[in-house]
């Protein structure tokens, strides 16, 4: 998992993945697990390229990919670096009757330098079985056989046994699907395991597919630098949240490719109008009314908070719009609030709110604050100018529930100076 940025010849890692692709088009046909591999191979090429010698790559797959995958991986990282094939095996709820359950995911270990020697490896260990502890209690024992190979009695040494060395088989829960931050959510506890067996503290962990970020969670708390890469600014918002809940000030880090300016944000909205509404979201912190693109029904977002102690929760429905807006996009809004029983609306958009646009958003009124005893404009209108220079949605607050708080975490060490090798 440690990078760096020491040059490789990939030519022939290209050419071995190329080799692939007429048998691989042979077996599966011009299907959507064809077009997933092809995607993969490239970036397994690089990471390949920017893993240290010292590195290792972990690749999650379900079971209907994961053999596809180790033919890229052999082809790209050669036989000899495959170390294991790690079994997630968690319990989830019986969804078919017609085949055994398919409770497992794999995990394919690969090293960027084949051999038993040359890369980072902590001996992770694992809890005896408990036939064991009743015969031998914690205690150390030594080896079964003697100097040449021979087998002897086990003996019981005076010292504390750290167990069994972790197997290849790991036992560890999902995330549970109405907990999950994101839809792939891994849980912690995978994610601190593979850490901590390949990297020591300072390395530099790094997660291509980082969605919600539990890969970059774990890495600041086990005191390891980090990148994390995902092209979606949701994953983006709930990694910065994540991380201001679980380390407020002490997590330092810089986001590459977020707009910083009007330009930027025109740029984005032109590209893709669904990463731009959920990075403008992301800036009023407001969730996505739904992850997926299609029909919303006037919602982009809501913000849900509470403004009175032991109150009912409240929301705020967001309208974004990357276009022209009019006087009949706040109308909508004002029918979208009211049809929700929201306390509240927000239009956010590029354009200044022209006089009729203003003057439809006053006649909705204002929301009165039972907690705070003051009242707020019903429906708001905020420009992307607005919004970068820090202006928010003016409404009363005791908490913001909108979403799920992550847990507080131990501070994190010092980033090093040196991150990569060769610098």
């Amino acid at each position: 998992m440690s990078i760096g940025s020491k040059p490789v010849t990939i030519g022939f890692l290209a050419a071995r993945c190329e080799g692939l692709r007429p048998a691989s088009r042979t077996i599966l046909g011009d299907s959507n697990m064809l077009a997933y591999l092809a995607m993969m191979a490239p970036r397994l090429v690089e990471l390949r390229r920017v893993l240290k010698p010292t590195g290792s790559l972990y690749l999650h797959a379900d079971p209907t990919a994961s053999h596809y995958l180790k033919l890229l991986l052999d082809a790209v990282f050669g036989p000899d670096a495959f170390l294991n094939e790690i079994i997630w095996h968690y319990r989830k709820w019986s969804t078919g009757k017609y085949a055994f359950q398919r409770n497992h995911d794999v995990l394919l270990f690969y090293a960027r330098t084949p051999g038993p020697s040359g890369r980072t490896f902590n001996q992770l260990f694992m809890e005896r079985a408990a036939s064991t502890l009743k015969r031998f209690g914690s205690s150390k024992i030594t080896s079964g056989h003697d100097e040449s190979g021979r087998r002897v009695p086990s003996q019981v040494t005076g010292e504390k046994s750290a167990g069994v060395r972790q197997d290849d088989v790991w036992e560890i829960g999902r995330v549970p699907p109405i907990k999950q931050l994101f839809p792939t959510e891994k849980p912690r506890a995978l994610l601190e395991r593979v850490i901590k067996a390949s990297t020591e503290p300072g390395d530099v962990v790094l997660d291509p597919f980082c969605g919600c970020g539990t890969a970059v969670v774990e890495a600041q708390r086990l005191h390891r630098s980090w990148i994390g890469i995902d092209i979606t600014s949701l994953a983006t918002a709930l990694i910065k949240k994540r991380l201001r809940d679980a380390f407020g000030e002490s997590a330092t880090y810089k986001v590459v490719g977020e707009p910083v300016s009007i330009e930027d944000a025109a740029a984005l909205a032109a590209s893709d109008p669904y990463q731009f509404q959920w990075w403008a979201l992301d800036l009023v912190d407001a969730r996505p009314a739904s992850e997926k693109k299609g029909a919303d029904k006037g919602i982009d977002g809501r913000i849900l908070f509470h403004d009175e102690p032991g109150g009912k929760t409240k929301q705020i429905i967001l309208s974004v719009k990357a276009g022209k807006t009019g006087p009949a996009h706040v109308r909508d809004l004002v029918g979208t609030v009211q049809r929700e029983n929201a306390e509240m609306g927000a239009l956010l958009s590029f354009q200044e709110p022209t006089q009729p646009m203003k003057a439809e958003a006053a006649s909705a009124g204002f929301y009165s604050s039972p907690g705070w005893n003051t009242t707020y404009p019903r429906i708001q209108l905020l420009t992307v100018e607005q919004l970068l220079g820090g202006k928010g949605i003016d409404y009363p607050h005791l908490t913001s529930v909108t979403f799920r708080k992550a847990p507080k975490s131990e501070p994190a060490a010092p980033t090093p100076d040196t991150l990569f090798e060769g610098q």
